[in-house]
Order: structure tokens, then C-alpha cells, then sequence
């Protein structure tokens, strides 16, 4: 199957064979890899390179976002907290307001009581 689609590839490429279509598809039509060109590291990297986000800008960016630097760690903790008691307050009166086990389906006080006779 492989071979067969190798042939029809060259084919439409205009090569000579599988040894062009090989290449052909090794050099991605021209294209190059997707993400550009790997850099091999020629000399030890930095302290701490893992922390900085490099996509190839002028300006590569930290990984760990510094949006809001007037925001205290304790205001953003209690901002935290309140979401969460938010979420758990809302379960515990979903809970406690359960529809289903107080008014069921079948009332059981409505059915007829069978008693068989033996």
C-alpha cells in the first residue's frame, strides 16, 4: 500500500521514482518544519531559563504572568477564598434544598397494600 502510494506520489510530483518523492516529502514541499528552525544550545543555558517564555519575539515573556502587581498575596487569597465559600455555600443549599427526597415520585402512602394469603 505504502509503495503504491509512493509511486502515485512521484508520479504527480514529476520525479524520478520514490527517491524523489522522498525527498520531496523530507523538505516539506519547500516549507520548512512547522515551527521554524530548532537552535542547538552552543553554550550552557542561563539560571532559570525554564522561567522565561521565548516564541521567538524580540521580547520573550515570563511564564509565570505578572498582571496585577498592586494585588497583595493576602487581598488575592482572601478574593480566593470568597469564590470558594461562594461555591461551597450554593452546594450546601442545594443540598439542603433537595426537591427530589422530599417530594417523591410515588407516594407511598397512596398505594394500595397488598397482603397475600398463604
Amino acid at each position: 500500500m505504502a509503495g503504491r502510494l509512493t509511486a502515485a506520489g512521484s508520479r504527480i510530483l514529476g520525479g524520478g521514482g520514490a527517491r524523489a518523492a522522498a525527498a520531496a516529502l523530507r523538505h516539506r514541499a519547500g516549507m520548512g518544519l512547522p515551527v521554524g528552525r530548532h537552535i542547538v544550545p552552543d553554550k550552557p543555558l542561563p539560571t532559570n531559563d525554564e522561567l522565561l517564555w521565548d516564541n521567538g519575539t524580540p521580547f520573550p515573556e515570563p511564564c509565570i504572568d505578572r498582571l496585577a502587581p498592586h494585588i497583595g498575596k493576602y487581598e488575592a487569597l482572601a478574593w480566593l477564598c470568597g469564590g470558594l465559600g461562594f461555591f461551597a455555600t450554593l452546594g450546601v443549599a442545594a443540598a439542603v434544598n433537595d426537591k427530589a427526597s422530599k417530594i417523591p415520585y410515588v407516594n407511598s402512602q397512596s398505594l394500595p397494600v397488598r397482603q397475600f394469603e398463604s
